[in-house]
């Protein structure tokens, strides 16, 4: 797995279709990991894996902070498109000093450790890739991706990260797939309630602060 030649796999997959890109991964790997955040965009990679691999499982995070219409996006998507949700929750003790502090408002990177990156720890060790949606023009960061890249001894695997907001939503109106509630008030991009505001790309997402990420994908 770690012997994997990553600039051949991503000139391999830069040519291909995304309904390609995502059942080469599947093909080639056994142990790969799915996650969705229930987001704006969420739609497109969720329906190409219900698609290409309909038992996979998709990981979501439930911080306990996420909005109800998110919340009910979810239910929503996870119905439509007979997917196989697994919940991943924060410790309970560390998550409910988080919102006794509010520490979303003193130290936004410790609050997100905590109720973000800490639940996914243990299932990121059983696998060796990890799949997500993450899109090149949703910030600076994202826009430096490649296909294929490398976090610590896993790869991450972004088969949107090239794509543009119209291509997103081609995919979307053209099969059919339902908008997150929010995109029509002016959210592009949602997370937690106390750390979202209407906005373009992720501009809404920490915007009185100079933080981009969660920490999830950095």
């Amino acid at each position: 797995m770690y012997l994997v030649n990553k600039e051949k796999i991503n000139q391999s997959l830069s040519t291909k279709i995304v309904d390609a890109r995502v059942a080469q991964i599947f093909n080639s790997f056994e142990k790969v990991l799915v996650t969705s955040s229930f987001g704006t965009t969420s739609a497109v990679l969720l329906h190409l894996v219900s698609r290409i691999k309909p038992e996979c499982p998709v990981y979501f995070i439930d911080t306990g902070y996420h909005f109800e219409e998110t919340l009910s996006y979810k239910k929503r998507l996870t119905r439509l498109l007979d997917l196989n949700v697994i919940d991943l929750r924060p410790n309970s003790d560390q998550h409910a000093m988080t919102r006794k502090k509010q520490l979303w408002s003193q130290d936004a990177d410790r609050c997100c450790q905590i109720n973000k990156v800490e639940p996914i720890k243990k299932i990121k060790e059983k696998h060796d890739v990890w799949m997500s949606g993450l899109i090149g023009f949703q910030n600076s960061h994202r826009s430096r991706l490649q296909i294929v890249d490398r976090k610590d001894e896993m790869l991450k695997f972004y088969p949107l990260i090239d794509w543009d907001s119209s291509l997103v939503q081609e995919y979307i109106v053209g099969h059919g797939l339902p908008q997150h509630p929010l995109r029509e008030k002016g959210y592009h991009s949602v997370g937690c309630t106390h750390c979202t505001a209407p906005g373009m790309g992720r501009e809404g997402r920490w915007n009185s602060q100079s933080k981009t990420e969660c920490g999830l994908h950095r």
